[in-house]
């Protein structure tokens, strides 16, 4: 028997979270995420992801925590997908998917998503792309140092999706389709 591994990556507010989920569950595949192993490292010391992005350009001992989890953690015997900036680059041999979307239109959902864990609420959709975009050049200037990897080169995909005018369900649809996925049997 074989299994499947899909990494989602893409860009803030572009759904990578929402989709990766929802992709999980229709599929009937494991879920991980090492956004979750960032908002626990980012409310454990007690600052904003953008502020811990921040702080990893000076401290490479917050990339080896994140790591440390995303490396030990078996992807074998099992169907996963795996919702990661950086996914791509640690699991080569999966089907590697990009969400993509428009800056202002990630902005707005950021603004309007109120379950973030790990950042402070926004206070205008402008202050939501201003902190997004500073997110997003930290992140691409740490992983160059960090890993040697530019996480906006579309070589390193299979995929690529703009999610801007479309539905998560639309999201997800799209890529079953591409990759003529089906569920996985679980007994």
């Amino acid at each position: 028997m074989s299994f499947q591994l899909i990494t989602i990556s893409g860009m803030l507010g572009s759904g990578k979270s929402t989709i990766a989920k929802m992709l999980a569950k229709k599929l009937n595949y494991a879920y991980f995420s090492t956004g979750d192993v960032q908002r626990e490292l980012a409310l454990k010391y007690g600052i904003t992801i953008t502020e811990l992005n921040q702080l990893a350009l000076s401290d490479p001992s917050i990339d080896r925590q994140i790591d440390k989890v995303f490396q030990t953690k078996s992807y074998a015997n099992k169907d996963y997908i795996v919702d990661s900036r950086l996914a791509f680059f640690f699991l080569p041999e999966s089907l590697k998917i990009k969400l993509d979307v428009d800056t202002n239109v990630a902005g707005q959902r950021i603004f309007e998503d109120h379950e973030r864990i790990g950042e402070s609420p926004y206070q205008t959709v402008d202050q939501a792309i201003d902190t997004l975009k500073k997110r997003r050049s930290l992140e691409r200037e740490r992983f160059k140092r960090v890993y040697g990897v530019d996480i906006d080169n579309p070589e390193n995909f299979d995929f690529i999706l703009d999610t801007t005018y479309l539905s998560p369900d639309q999201v997800c649809d799209t890529i079953i389709q591409h990759f003529g996925l089906t569920p996985a049997n679980r007994l």
